[in-house]
């Protein structure tokens, strides 16, 4: 018989054309009089979809940051932190995609705690575990406004681009849950469909990790199988008459992934594409994309249930066709039809880079979770070669 436990963080979400009505509010109910806006620059140029929302937080609004770069680099965080010192802020509205809500609660924590972020990440203790040190300083409320479907809205960890080694710094505190979400479509509509879809990817590769994890349970399985549902049925909706509509259906796709994905955590394709796309400065989801398929065929003996589950929500159920093949037909008729890059080469990444990346995600909270356990780099190596 099954047991387990099974703990659903606080979420208060708001939906549609008059979601962001509910701003002021919620800004006055977790006691923010000074909120203030992260985004990046190009919703500032935009300049429509910042101005609902700032009329939507009225005189609780007390500035504007608009730094926020791809990948969250440590140094731009800490411009933030001063800029949130400067503005005495007592909240933060982070409004755009991934970047946005990470740089938010990244400066959020280096605002609260003593040291700098690489005291205060993830790191191996002396048995080589990884190990997240216990962040104890009351954080600022986080807000979200997201505007690609990025599983990051819902999570608790902030990754940080050390611009010195090139590596991830993982900040994790609970605290910086998003104390709400509003999904407003105007600001769906904002941003370019190639980032929309790379996020979509993104959040689909979390979502088949998640699934092929063994650290599921039936609440995980039930979010993770309707998100990729959605993620197929809404990527193959971009750039039809039906795109608002799509871009709603990866939107919570990305909400679900993000919440069950706390339960399952994810495998090797996540560390993989973090370390291509920080290293080569490509999108998340666009390398997972190319990774995915080789990490599927890594894991098939490990993973069999997840992957039937998973080659049901793409539409490929298992009758005498191996899970795994079933999975990667699918995910290579869904890549053809985005004409999405298929190698690695073929975003620029080069093949004597390919050790240092393998290093680079060992160091990886997810990796431990792959349902093949993975030994050691050698082992990263090999799928990123056969993807090479």
């Amino acid at each position: 018989m099954r047991r387990g436990q099974h703990f659903v963080p606080a979420l208060r979400l708001f939906d549609g054309a008059d979601s962001l009505a509910a701003l002021h509010g919620e800004l006055a109910r977790v006691g923010s009089l000074r909120a203030v806006v992260f985004c990046g620059a190009s919703l500032v140029r935009e300049g429509a979809a910042l101005d609902t929302v700032r009329r939507a937080m009225g005189d609780r609004c007390a500035g504007v940051f608009a730094g926020v770069k791809a990948h969250s680099p440590l140094d731009d965080v800490e411009v933030a932190v001063q800029e949130l010192k400067r503005l005495r802020a007592d909240a933060v509205v982070a409004v755009g995609g991934g970047s946005a809500v990470v740089t938010a609660r990244a400066a959020s924590i280096l605002l609260a705690e003593p040291g700098d972020a690489r005291d205060l990440c993830t790191v191996r203790n002396g048995d080589g575990a990884l190990f997240s040190p216990r962040l104890q300083a009351p954080k600022l409320a986080q807000l979200v406004v997201p505007t690609t479907p990025t599983t990051a809205t819902l999570k608790a960890g902030s990754a940080v681009l050390d611009p010195v080694d090139g590596k991830r710094l993982a900040l994790f505190d609970p605290k910086t849950r998003a104390q709400a979400v509003f999904v407003h479509p105007d600001l769906l509509k904002t941003p370019p469909g190639t980032l929309v879809i790379s996020a979509a990817l993104n959040t689909l590769a979390m979502a088949l990790e998640g699934l092929m994890s063994l650290a599921g349970d039936p609440f995980s399985d039930g979010l993770l199988m309707h998100a990729t549902r959605l993620i197929a049925q809404g990527l193959a909706g971009m750039g039809t008459s039906d795109e608002a509509a799509a871009r709603s259906d990866l939107m919570f796709a990305s909400l679900m992934c993000g919440h069950a994905t706390d339960y399952t955590g994810a495998g090797i394709a996540i560390p993989l594409g973090h370390a291509v796309s920080a290293r080569f400065h490509v999108d998340n989801g666009f390398a997972n994309a190319i990774l995915l398929p080789h990490v599927v065929r890594f894991n098939a003996q490990a993973a069999i249930s997840g992957l039937a589950k998973l080659a049901a929500a793409l539409g490929r159920p298992v009758r005498e066709a191996d899970p795994a093949d079933a999975v990667i037909q699918a995910l290579d008729q869904l890549l053809e039809q985005l004409c999405a890059p298929r190698r690695l080469r073929d975003i620029g990444v080069t093949r004597a880079s390919l050790p240092e990346l393998a290093e680079i995600s060992m160091d990886d909270w997810f990796v431990q979770g792959n349902p093949r356990p993975v030994r050691d780099a050698s082992e990263l190596l090999s799928v990123l070669t056969n993807a090479w």
